[in-house]
């Protein structure tokens, strides 16, 4: 670039700086719970038969946008299922983990915590109640 103008080396500089600045503000560890969608149900949703969410493990509810975790008979938690990094939806479950398919965000299904960057928020849980042997979920749960 020396043979440049010192004007348009310093438009270039620039751009490519205001490049990296937007590439660093699309990849921010800042919570984006409301970039997709709403993050939690607004209203209360049936999820189904609670005997669907293995003892020890946690089930995916994608269309509701919500997991479902059990530690123990009966014990259920429940978290949003929108990653905290760039609100993608979580795309599977596995054993206790949730996995974002965006850029590999892995979270707690028993806490919610954040196991495996790029995101460090939590994913916010969700009240949950039992009815009738059914799982629901969401305000007023």
């Amino acid at each position: 670039m020396s043979g440049l103008p010192a004007a348009r080396r310093t438009v270039l500089k620039g751009a490519a700086l205001g490049a990296a600045g937007l590439g660093a503000a699309a990849c921010s560890t800042d919570s984006k719970l409301g970039h997709a969608q709403t993050p939690t149900p607004t209203a209360p949703v049936e999820l189904g038969a609670a005997d669907e969410v293995p003892v020890g493990g946690a089930k995916l509810y994608r269309e509701q946008r919500v997991v479902v975790s059990c530690q123990a008979a009966g014990q259920y938690k429940a978290f949003s299922a929108q990653c905290t990094h760039a609100g993608c939806l979580l795309d599977k479950v596995e054993g206790n983990e949730g996995n974002c398919p965006c850029h590999g965000s892995r979270f707690d299904m028993t806490t919610g915590k954040a196991l495996q960057g790029p995101a460090t928020v939590p994913l916010p849980s969700v009240p949950l109640k039992l009815e009738g042997g059914k799982l629901v979920a969401g305000p007023d749960a």
